[in-house]
């Protein structure tokens, strides 16, 4: 099924072109390579273009809003793999048929909720709630904790007190309880676990703690409120995924090609590199930009067009190679619930008013989610 409203890509004519732009973050001219190809080769070659700098894989890099090296994202091979084999157990919780169950429960128990409204504002009224409220099934704590991940807002580092010190206080203060009375969550499982024959120290544990809380937050919330916003803006979608049930994996994997939140992630030249015909000096960083890898015209047929059940589907939203996302199974899950019980509740969904988040660079300018989203839901 073809979609006829084109999406904007402000990386079609550089990629096209050159395989390249180069824009400035903090005060430096940063290379962001736009090619599918291209994109995962470098996420591949992790000895070229390295993880392994604390601070500087996000962009713009993040020195001053944490204070601890993400775990195990910002590592390379193959300490990357001992420190990933810590975390997987919990974000692999999203598998299993309790997780599952809980997800679907607490999907319904918002959709239904949402059709008693008048109206309501997706953003920070559904889809932050659902992605807090799963985020305490994934780590095995009282959903009541979800209380405490809302009232830090959509972005839990800049909604927040510098250096997210919100955060880092309430993550500081659930291992100093869990290394006292341990449980099976995925505090204690961080004062418990072993790395190489030894303790994890607190700033460790508290690394990889931090990643959990901030790298599938407004991600998630993103992708909710552009799925929300799509089914609003074009009824036959809704009406096509009613009747095609079975399409709702083809269709979700199209919303994360399409709406993909995270525009690019950094990678550090150890040595001086040549990228693009372009010479990297070494300690200068590469952006991997994902949103453009998942327009390209050379690997997806009719790029700019949403087609529900494209396939095959080889969209990098989850990253590529030894860094691929932990939590895609989590995100799969909630985003794959959200639209079949959408599919099976609702007869449409009406925009009232919409604030659009729009990132706004020196060389681009890429609408991302939603600052804002109200909506009707109908039954």
């Amino acid at each position: 099924m073809d979609e006829n409203s084109e999406l904007k890509d402000p990386f079609r004519e550089a990629r096209e072109k050159d395989g390249y732009m180069k824009c400035p973050f903090q005060g430096k001219d940063i290379h962001m390579i736009l090619r599918h190809e291209d994109v995962r080769k470098a996420a591949k070659d992790w000895k070229t273009f390295s993880s392994d700098s604390p601070f500087r894989v996000p962009i713009p890099s993040e020195e001053d809003v944490r204070s601890v090296r993400q775990l195990p994202i910002e590592t390379d091979p193959p300490i990357h793999s001992e420190y990933r084999a810590i975390a997987e157990p919990y974000f692999a919780r999203s598998k299993s048929p309790e997780v599952i169950e809980r997800v679907e429960k607490l999907v319904s128990e918002m959709v239904s909720w949402a059709l008693d409204q008048d109206k309501l504002e997706v953003v920070h009224d559904f889809a932050l709630p659902i992605q807090s409220k799963a985020l305490t099934y994934l780590l095995n704590v009282p959903e009541s904790e979800s209380e405490t991940y809302i009232s830090w807002g959509v972005h839990v580092f800049r909604d927040g007190e510098p250096k997210g010190s919100n955060l880092e206080t309430y993550l500081s203060n659930k291992l100093d309880e869990t290394a006292e009375n341990p449980a099976d969550d995925f505090f204690s499982a961080l004062n418990q676990a072993q790395f190489q024959g030894r303790s994890l120290t607190r700033d460790e544990m508290m690394g990889f703690a931090n990643l959990t809380f901030a790298g599938g937050r407004d991600t998630i919330i993103h992708s909710i409120s552009n799925v929300i916003s799509h089914l609003a803006q074009n009824p036959k979608s809704l009406e096509f995924l009613k009747e095609n049930p079975k399409k709702i994996i083809h269709a979700s994997e199209e919303f994360f090609r399409v709406f993909m939140p995270l525009t690019h992630i950094g990678r550090v030249c150890p040595e001086d590199t040549k990228v693009n015909g372009q010479i990297v000096p070494s300690n200068e960083r590469v952006s991997l930009c994902w949103s453009s890898a998942n327009f390209d015209e050379s690997v997806f047929r009719d790029s700019q067009e949403i087609i529900l059940d494209r396939k095959p589907n080889p969209h990098v939203s989850f990253g590529f190679g030894t860094h691929i996302c932990l939590g895609a199974s989590h995100a799969r899950l909630i985003v794959r619930a959200m639209i079949k019980c959408l599919c099976d509740n609702v007869s449409g969904i009406s925009i009232v008013n919409e604030v659009p988040h729009v990132e706004e660079e020196e060389t681009y300018t890429r609408r991302n989610g939603y600052d804002s989203l109200e909506v009707s839901f109908l039954k």
